[in-house]
């Protein structure tokens, strides 16, 4: 199908957003094709069977629209964009969850959201203020892992417990009043794994909520980054790994 189309670039504030590439949005359509408004798609792309099957089935219009990709992306190399709209989600209470504490790197939200999907965490809490999970830059970074994930806002740490209760927290910290390296540490079935942002890590108020864990590494770097230490601690916490 062909068409014309008004479209303004991505604001927070919206309450639609966009996937930049096939891949996202092909991962869009698979997940959760209840949200999809229509997807755009360059003159020069040869549209993927499973795409058209999806859209076809949902009735989901996909409209041919090179200026439209262009005023949307600042890639070369966009071909497919699907507009959706926003959606809320409630973390699962019986499973386990990474908990972020005011992230604030959009490509770093990306990738940790494809970390968890990897290694089997499909709860995602955030502690406000945090980087817009919605914006287009995040989406692409995760590869559409958010839409195969349950992401949930928090103003505080203590409204999340609140919401969770009864769990085993583990704090990705270098300081605690009781510390374990994440090797030596008993992984329970269920728990919430705590990192703090990229530049301070996790306030020191933060030892009294449950165990601090350290990654052990070489003392010739401070510390890791965030990305890998999630990477780390999701994959040994899920995999069930001790010393």
């Amino acid at each position: 199908m062909s068409g014309k189309d008004t479209v303004r670039p991505y604001k927070k504030g919206a309450d639609y957003s966009y996937t930049l590439g096939a891949f996202p949005t092909i991962e869009l359509l698979k997940s959760r094709p209840e949200i999809a408004e229509k997807i755009y798609v360059h003159s020069t792309f040869s549209i993927p069977e499973v795409l058209e099957d999806i859209c076809r089935k949902n009735r989901i219009s996909v409209i041919t629209a090179d200026r439209i990709i262009e005023k949307l992306s600042d890639k070369e190399n966009i071909y497919v964009v699907g507009v959706f709209r926003k959606y809320t989600d409630i973390l699962q209470r019986d499973s386990s969850h990474l908990v972020l504490v005011k992230p604030s790197n959009m490509g770093n939200m990306g990738t940790i959201m494809r970390t968890c999907i990897g290694f089997g965490i499909k709860d995602l809490a955030i502690i406000s203020p945090g980087t817009d999970v919605f914006n287009p830059k995040v989406i692409r970074s995760s590869m559409g892992a958010l839409f195969r994930i349950r992401h949930q806002y928090f103003d505080s740490f203590e409204e999340y417990l609140d919401a969770v209760k009864e769990r085993e927290i583990f704090l990705f910290m270098l300081t605690g009043k009781r510390q374990q390296t994440v090797l030596q540490c008993e992984k329970p079935e269920r728990f919430s794994l705590v990192f703090g942002n990229e530049a301070t890590g996790l306030p020191a108020e933060y030892e009294d909520y449950g165990t601090s864990i350290i990654i052990p590494q070489s003392q010739e770097v401070d510390s890791l980054n965030l990305t890998i230490a999630v990477g780390v601690g999701t994959f040994l916490f899920t995999h069930g790994v001790q010393g």
